[in-house]
């Protein structure tokens, strides 16, 4: 007799699905194999088993993890990615709710960082302080995401509530829009559920003063309705940096309501505010090569970094029937970002420098899934249809010190009286509207058993206006032009092997001229660059092509993913601009960086769980204006070289991070992660690095443990940074800030559900 197995988690996929539902279905079969058996005497029927298992996921968990297997992703949120991770012909590293938490980093940039193949950029004169990504060596602080929509604004991201964090790696305009050359970095939000009601009560006290108390409840309030709110009171202050440190605030309100049986309706506010007093670290001594170590020379009532979130987003999603399925998510959301940070100097005649500036952000968007997964011609299509709008505003300016006294100190033992004064907020020199209208069409076909092929393509249109002082002006510009793109995406899938599969894809992406937002007309820094003509018009959008062959495979019951795949992104017509003058040389640059990228997620074993990755790579410099002939003379008498067959700044050739948990018992687990990183050459991004400026490499340990008496109460403790290894994250392009990671911290954390 045939054996097919329906799980409850299938079953709870249907609309409507409870656990009265559950309990129906189980009497249904019960009533019906019954009536059958008094049939069986009269003739003999065979019938198919039907079994239900019990895999239901508590509302609180993750939906897109592996069940059994809470350090595995299963899915992405994004309904336009229509296969599994693990079918899916592209680099993935996903980070599911359990890995987070058991980390224990709270913020974006924390956890990003330690992820292979990323590193972190420093704010500069010329770009923002603000979180800053670089993926496989190319500028990402505009490719953030949050539940499949751009997130707007360079701001400070919290984890409170998040659910998952999917970074995919290599161009995928076809889903992203503009940028995304080295990869795109999706959030994804806590949703209300209408399955369980439950508080999760989290306070947690560590070392450096830090405090942090979260809330996490969700309320049925009938079949149709549900509700879910997250809150955040988080503040430490930074190890051994003390007085810099951090206060955050925030919260997410979240509802879903279900008014028909096919139709779902979702919204969520999130709210978020951090005060924070930023640390710059040290300064590099470009004669030694070494650090000049200080105390942290912030001061007390000017020195600050504020950000702000105020996001509402609203999603109608309906289903009608035969594999049709629409989506519409609406996102209108305001953010902001001011800071004054001060900075010791050897370069500048060892003075105190103080970087500082606001931005403020807003944005509405809209997108438009049509998703058809349906026979066509014989075979399965899995169609996606998308239409985007999107406007961003974005205003920035600078502050002033004003009332200003110097102080003849030793700089490297800062009391906090380094200079006094206050600081004032200037007028915007800046005013970006950015407008876009993008299409595109995505088809994955099953063509046999064994092959699958992957298809998109898209279109953006934007319209560019900003308005700015350059620099070393006085008096406002305009800037206008308009124009658009193709992007597309390739890939095929053999699969011979019942748990494995073989890949190759090709993809590409664009960047356009002033795409940074923050930037302004800082050329050189991905603001507006006009040509040595004066033209900006005739830039063209920078263009990236990557080709990745790649192998995944599902092993231990499919508990565990393995992946392995080599890659090379070609990024052409590269706008090249030095320092932060708004002339650059147009599209004269080319580099390419290539590597080998390995994952591991999930359980090694029934007790063992495992988040690991390592990417060795190498990158390029293929062609510059500044090939020697075009040297120029740069500020502080810096001679720029031969940049043609330098490697690129702001890259580690090789990284890795390993996480382990093992539950030596059902109520106790303890593990610990590794993160390693190879030297990072310091300089302007997209140009290369002649390496006078570097750090050095460097491997973290972290230790976490957990403890549950009973199944409400959990206790967990983490240990950052072990060994109190002293180590940088980012340079500057001069190296007059290198950012300081953080030295050794503990924590307790104390957990209730009811």
């Amino acid at each position: 007799m045939a054996e097919s197995k329906l799980t409850l988690k299938e079953l709870s996929a249907t609309p409507h699905f409870t656990r009265r539902s559950a309990q129906m279905a189980g009497t249904l079969t019960f009533a019906i194999s019954t009536a059958m058996l008094g049939n069986a005497y009269a003739e003999e029927v065979a019938l198919d088993k039907l079994v239900v298992e019990d895999e239901r996921i508590a509302a609180d968990s993750n939906p897109y993890a592996e069940p059994g297997a809470p350090y595995k992703a299963k899915t992405t949120s994004d309904k336009r990615r229509v296969r599994e991770i693990a079918d899916t012909p592209q680099t993935m590293t996903v980070l599911t709710k359990d890995t987070i938490e058991d980390s224990g980093k709270t913020e974006l940039e924390d956890i990003l960082s330690a992820q292979p193949g990323i590193t972190l950029g420093t704010g500069e004169g010329g770009n923002s302080f603000g979180d800053r990504y670089i993926i496989r060596g190319y500028e990402a602080r505009s490719d953030i995401y949050t539940d499949g929509l751009r997130e707007p604004g360079l701001i400070t991201r919290e984890t409170f509530a998040l659910e998952q964090i999917e970074i995919s790696k290599g161009p995928s305009s076809t889903f992203a829009g503009r940028g995304s050359t080295g990869g795109a970095v999706n959030t994804v939000t806590k949703k209300a559920s209408m399955e369980d009601d439950f508080v999760n009560l989290e306070g947690g006290l560590g070392t450096n003063a830090a405090q942090r108390y979260t809330v996490d409840a969700n309320r049925v309030i009938n079949s149709d309705l549900g509700v879910r709110f997250n809150a955040l009171y988080s503040e430490a202050d930074t190890p051994d940096r003390s007085p810099a440190g951090e206060r955050r605030t925030g919260a997410l309100l979240s509802g879903v309501y279900q008014p028909s049986r096919n139709t779902v309706l979702s919204a969520d506010f999130y709210h978020f505010r951090a005060d924070d007093r930023t640390d710059p670290g040290y300064a590099y001594d470009r004669s030694t090569g070494g650090f000049n170590e200080y105390d942290y020379v912030g001061q007390n009532g000017l020195d600050f970094q504020r950000s702000e979130a105020d996001i509402f987003t609203f999603t109608v999603e309906h289903d009608f029937g035969r594999g049709v399925e629409l989506q519409n998510k609406t996102r209108l959301g305001e953010t902001a970002n001011e800071y004054v940070v001060s900075a010791y100097s050897e370069r500048f005649s060892n003075n105190l420098r103080s970087f500082g500036g606001w931005q403020e952000n807003d944005y509405l968007g809209n997108q438009t899934n049509l998703i058809i997964d349906r026979e066509l011609f014989g075979k399965r299509n899995s169609i996606v249809v998308g239409v985007e709008l999107a406007r961003e505003g974005v205003d920035s300016g600078s502050y002033t010190r004003v009332d200003y006294n110097s102080f003849d100190l030793d700089p490297y033992n800062a009391d906090n009286g380094l200079w006094e004064g206050r600081v004032e907020r200037n007028d915007a020199n800046a005013e970006l509207e950015l407008k876009t209208v993008s299409a595109y069409l995505m088809d994955t076909v099953t063509l046999t058993d064994q092959w699958e092929v992957f298809a998109g393509v898209r279109y953006d249109h934007f319209d560019y206006s900003l308005k700015a002082i350059p620099r070393g002006e006085s008096e406002f510009a305009e800037y206008e032009y308009t124009d658009g793109f193709w992007n597309g995406h390739l890939g095929v899938v053999y699969s011979p092997w019942e748990n494995g599969n073989v890949y190759a894809s090709w993809s590409t992406s664009s960047n356009i001229n002033g795409g940074e937002a923050d930037a302004g007309t800082n050329c050189g820094y991905g603001g507006l660059c006009n040509a040595d003509d004066g033209s900006y018009t005739d830039i063209k959008p920078e263009e990236s092509v990557n080709l990745e062959i790649g192998t995944k495979w599902e092993l231990v019951d499919d508990k565990l993913l393995a992946t392995a795949a080599i890659f090379r992104t070609t990024k052409d017509n590269v706008i090249e601009g030095a320092d932060y003058e708004s002339a650059g040389s147009g599209n004269t640059g080319k580099n390419r960086v290539e590597g080998i990228e390995l994952g591991l997620s999930g359980k090694l074993t029934d007790k063992l769980n495992v988040q690991a990755g390592v990417a060795i790579m190498d990158s390029e410099t293929l062609d510059s204006y500044f090939d020697g002939t075009h040297a120029v003379e740069g500020r502080g008498g810096i001679s720029y070289p031969n940049y043609i067959g330098l490697p690129k700044a702001n890259f580690a050739e090789k990284s890795a991070n390993v996480q382990l948990s093992y539950q030596a018992t059902p109520a106790f687990a303890f593990g610990g992660t590794a993160t390693y990183s190879s030297e990072i050459l310091g300089g302007q991004p997209d140009q290369g690095s002649s390496g006078s400026v570097k750090l050095p490499s460097y491997t973290v340990y972290d230790l976490h443990a957990s403890y549950a008496f009973d199944e409400q109460l959990s206790l967990s403790a983490n240990v950052q940074n072990l060994t109190d290894e002293q180590y940088y994250t980012a340079i500057y392009r001069g190296g007059s800030i290198v950012y300081l990671g953080d030295g050794r911290s503990a924590s307790l954390k104390l957990a209730y559900k009811f």
